[in-house]
Parts: structure tokens; sequence; C-alpha cells
């Protein structure tokens, strides 16, 4: 039997989010500046077994092995483009929560073509993997190479890799699922909306210039989110309460909040005092990239 193949399925973290409208086909288009967390989901692929999806890990139950999860559906994409392509049997190491603005799903999708392409000798260029990754869900496409990125229209447009300064950040989810499609049903537009993302100063800036132009952004679904879900409010109040906290803000459509710090070590301690203060929450200290 062939070797098993391994990918980290990294968590995607919404640094902002602009809603520009709602599209006709019901769908809503956005911007985002998009960046990946050390730390994820782990898939494993046995090659040319029968295409299955097993799940273990901490999360598993929230996970589902079920036809509609995501690692599925992204392998199936694939197949239907490229007729006699090898799948294999998945087991999925949960490790993120479900339905949290990570992305965690869409991260799993990712990591399964990419799984793919490797066991095919495909190159991680072949315009299927796209198509495939864009079939199976909006966020799929950014995270087939998870490397910060703008992303626009529903998540297909896609800037080349951005440069961003080391961010240390602490993650913070209160434990509640938020249903994207809930969230911006809620949406309603801002009275003074923030402006396109100066993506000239980001990329390739200091910490300092970054933040800054980081801090002029905002993350439109979070008063939606925080009518759905008040506890968002009390995360984030105690996120901009920690010692040494920069910037503190939702992540995409989920109840996951990120402070960001100055040091790994700022942000380390901080994790320690959320999670000794809440011990239901999940936290997880980490660097943003």
């Amino acid at each position: 039997m062939p070797a098993p193949l391994v990918e980290n399925a990294p968590a995607k973290v919404n640094l902002t989010l602009r809603v520009l409208g709602r599209r006709d086909d019901g769908y809503h288009e956005i911007e985002s500046l998009v960046a990946f967390a050390d730390w994820g989901d782990r898939l494993t692929l046995m090659p040319d077994s029968e295409l299955a999806l097993a799940v273990s890990g901490p999360r598993t139950g929230q996970a589902g092995a079920g036809a509609d999860n995501l690692v599925l559906r992204a392998a199936r994409a694939l197949a239907a483009r490229i007729p006699g392509i090898k799948l294999g049997g998945f087991n999925l190491e949960k490790k993120l929560p479900v339905a949290a603005g990570l992305g965690g799903g869409s991260a799993d999708a990712a990591a399964a073509l990419r799984l793919i392409a490797r066991a095919n000798d495909l190159p991680p260029g072949d315009p299927h993997l796209y198509e495939a990754a864009r079939a199976t869900g909006a966020d799929v496409p950014v995270c087939l190479d998870p490397r910060p990125r703008l992303m626009r229209g529903i998540g297909e447009k896609l800037s080349e890799p951005l440069i961003l300064p080391p961010l240390p950040a602490v993650l913070v989810n209160p434990g509640t699922a938020l249903a994207t499609k809930q969230v911006f049903a809620a949406w309603t537009p801002a009275a003074e909306p923030s402006g396109p993302f100066d993506l000239a100063a980001a990329n390739g800036s200091g910490a300092e210039e970054f933040l800054h132009t980081l801090g002029a952004q905002a993350n439109d679904l979070e008063a939606a989110a925080i009518k759905l879900a008040p506890v968002i409010a009390e995360v984030l109040a105690g996120l901009r309460a920690l010692s040494g906290c920069r910037l503190a803000r939702m992540s995409g459509s989920g109840a996951t909040c990120f402070g960001l710090f100055s040091s790994a070590a700022e942000a380390r301690a901080a994790a320690k005092i959320v999670q000794s203060q809440n011990p239901n929450w999940w936290v997880r200290a980490c660097a943003l990239g």
C-alpha cells in the first residue's frame, strides 16, 4: 500500500471584512484580508483506498463524517473534473471549532484537494484544483494555497500572496456556533462604512504601519453577529482589556475573535488569562501570517 500523505489545514482568520452589498443570486460581495494561523486541523489520505472519511480529535462530534462533509464534497468535485483520478480514504483530526468564523471546513476541503493532487502528481497550479475548490465552497479557493491574500467577490477573486509582519495572536471562541447565512441575513449597511483596504500600504509594511492600516478597517458582520450572540461583545471587551492587546476583532461570520499582540510571549500570557477566567471557552495562542 502507498504510504499515507498528510496535510495541515490551518485556521483562516479574516483580519478585515467589508460587505459591499447583496447580489441578485443571494450571495454578498465582500472584501476581506485573510491570514492563516500556524495551527489547525490535520488531514491524512490513504491513496488507492475507497473514498471515505473518518474523523478523530477533540472536535469529532462537531465535524460530522457524512456525505456533506466538505472533504468528501471537494474530492467528488475534483473527480468530476478529472475522470479516472485516484482518490482514497481520509482521516480528519478535527481541532478547530465548527461554524466559528475560522474556515475550518474550507481549510479541510482545500487540504483534501492538495492531498489528491500529490497522490496523482498534479501540479499545485492545475486549474482543476481551483475549479473544484470554487465548486465546494466560497472560502475554499483562498485556503487552497494558505498564504495571506485579499479576497473579493464571494471569495473567488484572490490577490497575489501578501507579505505581512509577524502577528502574534490569541483566538477565542465562546462555544457559540453561528451559521454564515444567518449572520449575513442580519447584516445592515453601516452608516459610515470603511473604505477599500490599502493593499499597497499593507503589503511588506512593518508591524506599526500594518496595525495602523488594519485599525482603519472593520468586520462589517460584527454588529449582526453580536445581535445573534451577545457573548461576542464580551469576548471582544475581554481581549481589549488585556495587557499588550493592540487590536481585537471578530473573524469572518463566526463567534471567534482574535487579539493581536506585540510579542508571542504577550499572546501566550494573554491566552492563559482568558482560559483561566473562561474555562469552557476555546482559546489558542498562535501566530498569523
